[in-house]
């Protein structure tokens, strides 16, 4: 236990980290220090202009910037690397202008020729989410080094893209990129960037390093020489790190919610829930509809019907999280809507739409069998897991639990569709055209994480989708996403549970905490240490 983290701690505690984790011996400079992370993964990926993942973004945003962040303050970006955009009323182009006086971290000047190959040789032919993002994206002009003008084929709105600029628009240079294998550059691994942090070194099961950057644009920023990205996989590591005072940040709820109340009373740590905002995790099962049980409607609401919300809001997330009632959940204030089909626990109700759809109990009170797998990311999934497994179980399915590591997760639901059942931590980001839409929308290529590998197709859906895709004017793109919803809790094409955000620990020393909706995954220039 510990008073506070003083200038004095900090520095035995980084002394500490340095022989553990046997990191480069670099001096730290004076007012400005070492900020140590909890780490509880290795993403094998670390660009995330391909993986538009929050990951990858958790180490990369402070080295590869995104031409907007979000922000707290009215109409909710802060521009980066753009200054400005505005789209034609046409909706067929957007212009963006760039910051002026921007170097990649090995000296080469920032211009809209990196945009342009970022756009259409990266996000739009590699990028998870920007695939279909950008997929009416013709072209990108360049009149100048600082004008970038992106052409459409179709409307497109910029509502849309605007809300979409932290996620999708990380910018990649060029002269290091073209002419390669883009998803096998060395560059992916070894990050360079325009951030405030430069890539140091990554060495597996140990640690990332991150260093100062002094030629960043931002004046003034950052405010930190380097930062260590700890790998922590065991929660219980990352809580008694902080409490040493060797670690002090842990940011996703690397530590476990049940030490929540007692590690917030630890002199020198707070607990933090704020920089999560425009990053809420929902809770959902994925339904394979190509296993003919699943394929009837009655069947799926019978599955929601078992699920007890309140059960899983207490009992796993200890009361950090909501009730799901659809796609978009409700702390988003533009799309949400509370007018949709919801389904009460009610095991009767479940049992008499099993009864209805031909599938009785057995002798031993079975029905039929599933296989569920549980994504691996997070203890919240795995828990839901098992709890799935049982509340099945109370109405005559036999869910049997298929355990994956997270590449095997991925390659198992998304590629080989090897799943009957699957728990997902999909990601709602500020707009359901980013990334929720792709998770009910027919047609996705195999291998695409977090989108639609369970073979649902329904054409008005679909077309719904695509209407709302091209609608330039929100007053009347608003309300197509909210019949979304109601289409999709009627169809039951997934279920929605939970929608859950996270919490950070971090020590009192550290400053500019928590300062975007987005923040543990930006790019920290106005992160710092007091003494």
């Amino acid at each position: 236990m510990f008073a506070t983290i003083s200038r004095r701690g900090v520095l035995t505690g980084t002394a500490a980290l340095l022989a553990s984790t046997a990191l480069p011996r670099l001096a730290l400079a004076q007012g400005g220090g070492r900020l140590i992370v909890a780490a509880d993964s290795e993403p094998r990926q670390l660009n995330p202009a391909i993986v538009a993942s929050n990951g990858v973004f958790f180490i990369s945003s402070k080295v590869i910037e995104p031409l907007a962040e979000a922000s707290y303050d009215a109409g909710g970006l802060k521009p980066l690397l753009a200054t400005g955009w505005e789209g034609a009323e046409d909706g067929l182009s957007i212009t963006f202008a760039l910051r002026e006086g921007v170097s990649w971290h090995d000296g080469t000047p920032f211009t809209s020729a990196d945009v342009a190959f970022s756009a259409m040789e990266v996000w739009k032919p590699l990028q998870n989410i920007g695939r279909s993002l950008f997929a009416n994206l013709e072209t990108v002009e360049t009149p100048d080094p600082l004008t970038a003008i992106f052409r459409f084929s179709k409307p497109t709105p910029l509502q849309l893209i605007a809300n979409a600029l932290p996620v999708v628009s990380s910018v990649l240079p060029k002269h290091v990129y073209e002419g390669s294998d883009i998803a096998e550059n060395p560059a992916n691994r070894a990050l360079i960037g325009t951030g405030p942090f430069k890539w140091g070194d990554y060495r597996p099961g140990e640690y990332y390093l991150l260093t100062r950057n002094d030629s960043y644009w931002g004046e003034g920023l950052p405010h930190l020489d380097d930062i260590v990205f700890r790998v922590l996989p065991d929660r219980a590591a990352a809580a008694s790190s902080l409490e040493a005072g060797e670690v002090h940040l842990a940011a996703f709820s690397s530590v476990p919610l049940a030490d929540l109340d007692r590690i917030a009373k630890v002199p020198g740590l707070s607990v933090v829930t704020r920089g999560y905002e425009a990053l809420t995790y929902q809770l959902t099962v994925e339904i394979n509809h190509r296993t003919g049980i699943l394929s009837d409607l009655k069947v799926r609401q019978a599955i929601a019907h078992a699920i007890d919300k309140d059960f899983v809001l207490d009992t796993i997330f200890l009361g950090y999280a909501e009730k799901a009632t659809g796609p978009v959940p409700a702390n988003d204030p533009t799309f949400y809507t509370p007018d949709v089909t919801t389904y009460p626990f009610d095991i009767a109700a479940a049992k008499d739409l099993l009864d209805e759809a031909g599938y009785r109990e057995g002798p031993d009170g079975t029905r039929f069998s599933l296989r569920l797998l549980p994504a691996p990311y997070f203890a919240e999934t795995r828990q839901f897991g098992d709890y799935l497994r049982q509340a099945l179980a109370a109405i005559g399915i036999d869910a049997q639990i298929v355990p994956h590591d997270a590449a095997g997760h991925i390659k198992a639901v998304y590629t080989d569709h090897a799943f009957d059942l699957a728990i997902a931590p999909t990601v709602f980001r500020a707009d359901p055209a980013i990334s929720t839409t792709i998770l009910v929308r027919s047609g996705q290529p195999d291998g695409v994480p977090f989108s639609n590998q369970g073979g649902y197709a329904n054409p008005d859906l679909d077309a719904l989708i695509d209407e709302a895709l091209v609608t330039l004017d929100p007053g009347k793109r608003v309300p197509l996403y909210k019949d979304f919803q109601r289409m999709v809790t009627a169809d039951l094409p997934l279920i929605n549970v939970a929608d859950w955000s996270f919490t950070s620990v971090v020590a009192d020393s550290v400053t500019g905490v928590a300062t975007n909706p987005r923040w543990v995954v930006s790019n920290w220039a106005e992160t710092g240490l007091s003494e």
